[in-house]
C-alpha cells in the first residue's frame, strides 16, 4: 500500500517529467521554463470536483496566459480519458496521463488520505505554482475548485 501523502517543499524544484497528454502528445515540464505554471493534480476525470475546477481554470484561462501563467493538469487518468474529459468541456490546457502514478507520487499528491473519517490510497488535489526557473513557489493544499484562478492569480500577484 503507497505511503502517507509528503508534499514537496516551497522553495524546491520542481520535478521535471515527461508523459502524454490527452492529445498522446509528449509533454515535458522543463519545456515550460521561462515562465509560470500552475501545475494541477486532481483525482479524476468527470467527477464533480474535477470537472468544477477544470471549467474554473477554463473560463479564467485567458486571465491566467495574460499574466504569463500556464496551466497543466495531471490525474492518474489515460490518454483516453482524458481526451473526452478535455472534448466533453472544451478545456484549452493539457492533461497528463500518470497512469502508473510516476508523476503522482514525485510530488507527494498519491498515498495513503483521510476521505470523509476513511482511510483511502488516491491522488490528493493540490496546485504547484511553479515560477520560470522551475521553484516550487506556492502550494495550495486544498484548492477552491469554483475559485481556483483568483486564488492562483491572488497568490502570483503576491510573490
Amino acid at each position: 500500500m503507497p505511503a502517507s501523502i509528503n508534499r514537496l517543499d516551497v522553495g524546491t524544484p520542481a520535478p521535471d517529467f515527461t508523459a502524454p497528454t490527452q492529445q498522446n502528445e509528449s509533454l515535458t515540464l522543463s519545456d515550460y521554463r521561462g515562465q509560470w505554471v500552475a501545475l494541477y493534480f486532481y483525482p479524476k476525470d468527470d467527477t464533480p470536483g474535477c470537472t468544477t475546477q477544470a471549467c474554473t481554470l477554463r473560463d479564467g484561462y485567458t486571465r491566467l496566459q495574460d499574466q504569463g501563467i500556464a496551466v497543466v493538469g495531471v490525474s492518474e487518468d489515460g490518454v483516453d480519458s482524458h481526451a473526452d474529459f478535455a472534448d466533453e468541456y472544451d478545456l484549452p490546457f493539457p492533461l497528463v496521463a500518470d497512469p502508473e502514478h510516476t508523476i503522482l507520487t514525485a510530488y507527494g499528491v498519491y498515498g495513503e488520505r483521510n476521505l470523509y473519517g476513511n482511510t483511502v490510497v488516491g491522488t490528493k488535489r493540490t496546485t504547484y505554482l511553479i515560477d520560470p526557473d522551475g521553484i516550487i513557489r506556492h502550494i495550495f493544499k486544498r484548492p477552491k475548485t469554483d475559485a481556483h484562478v483568483e486564488e492562483i492569480l491572488g497568490k502570483w500577484e503576491g510573490l
